[in-house]
C-alpha cells in the first residue's frame, strides 16, 4: 500500500516562501518514478483544488494559474519525493496542502483521478 507523507508548511508571512516534501512508501522506486504527482489544496469551506502535478520523467508539469509563476514542482525518483516551492506567497494561498499520486503517466487535474493520498501539510500564510 503506497503511503504519502507531507512536510514543511507552517505559518508565514506574505511575500515568504516554504518547501513541502511528500515521501512515498511501500513502493519500490521503479514504480514510483511511474506515478505521476499532484499538490492539491483545500481552504475551510472550499472545494479540494488543483494547484500543480508533475509527470513521471519531470519534464512535463502544469500549474494552476493561481501560483503560475509563484510556485514550482519537482521531484526526486530516487528518493521517491516530490516537492513544492512556494513563493510570494499570499494570504489566498492559505490552505491544507495534500500530496497524491496517479497510477498513470498522464497529468490530470481533477483530484477525483488520483489514487493515493497524505493526510495534509497546513500552510497559513498572513499579512
Amino acid at each position: 500500500q503506497v503511503q504519502l507523507v507531507e512536510s514543511g508548511g507552517g505559518l508565514v508571512q506574505a511575500g515568504g516562501s516554504l518547501r513541502l516534501s511528500c515521501a512515498a512508501s511501500g513502493v519500490s522506486g521503479r514504480t514510483f518514478s511511474s506515478y505521476t504527482m499532484g499538490w492539491f489544496r483545500q481552504a475551510p469551506g472550499k472545494e479540494r483544488e488543483f494547484v500543480a502535478a508533475i509527470a513521471w520523467s519531470s519534464s512535463s508539469t502544469l500549474y494552476a494559474d493561481s501560483v503560475k509563476g509563484r510556485f514550482t514542482i519537482s521531484r526526486d525518483n530516487a528518493k521517491n519525493t516530490v516537492y513544492l516551492q512556494m513563493n510570494s506567497l499570499k494570504p489566498e494561498d492559505t490552505a491544507v496542502y495534500y500530496c497524491a499520486a496517479r497510477n498513470s503517466i498522464v497529468i490530470h487535474t481533477s483530484f477525483k483521478t488520483y489514487d493515493y493520498w497524505g493526510q495534509g501539510t497546513q500552510v497559513t500564510v498572513f499579512s
